[in-house]
């Protein structure tokens, strides 16, 4: 049940409230869609995990941990406690590989604010709208 690889990071996740399989599955690189989906309908089966349709097109599903599930969040945040006692040592080489740190990693630095891109007035060496109408 919870020996199964993901299962505690995905529990993890789902600490903060529902969220729908794309959100999970962005916050859980590198994972492949097939192997998140299997582990939260094993999750679903344990009843860790519910799972809610909520209908629509496209198909609005989320999940959200059970009772049973938020047995598990102690256990995750004692590893994680574990983790940064040992110093992380991987968060150096992740960086180096993938460019940025771990999303809990004390070493990300805080979000620069990004100015909004501003559009010139005109574009220089473009022709002006027609909005003539040809008979013919």
């Amino acid at each position: 049940m919870i020996g199964d690889k993901w299962t505690l990071l995905i529990a993890r996740d789902l600490a903060e409230g529902p969220r729908r399989t794309m959100e999970l599955h962005a916050g859980l690189f590198p994972i492949s869609s097939r192997t998140l989906v299997a582990r939260l309908r094993d999750m679903v089966k344990d009843k860790l995990v519910e799972r809610t349709d909520y209908g629509g097109n496209p198909q609005r599903i989320e999940y959200e941990l059970t009772e049973r599930g938020r047995v598990l969040l102690p256990l995750v945040d004692a590893l994680r406690v574990v983790g940064q006692t040992l110093d992380c040592n991987q968060c150096e080489d992740r960086k180096e590989r993938l460019g940025f740190y771990c999303e809990s990693c004390p070493k990300n630095a805080p979000a620069q604010e990004v100015e909004p891109y501003q559009r010139p007035a005109s574009l220089p060496n473009r022709r002006q709208r027609d909005d003539s109408i040809v008979l013919l």
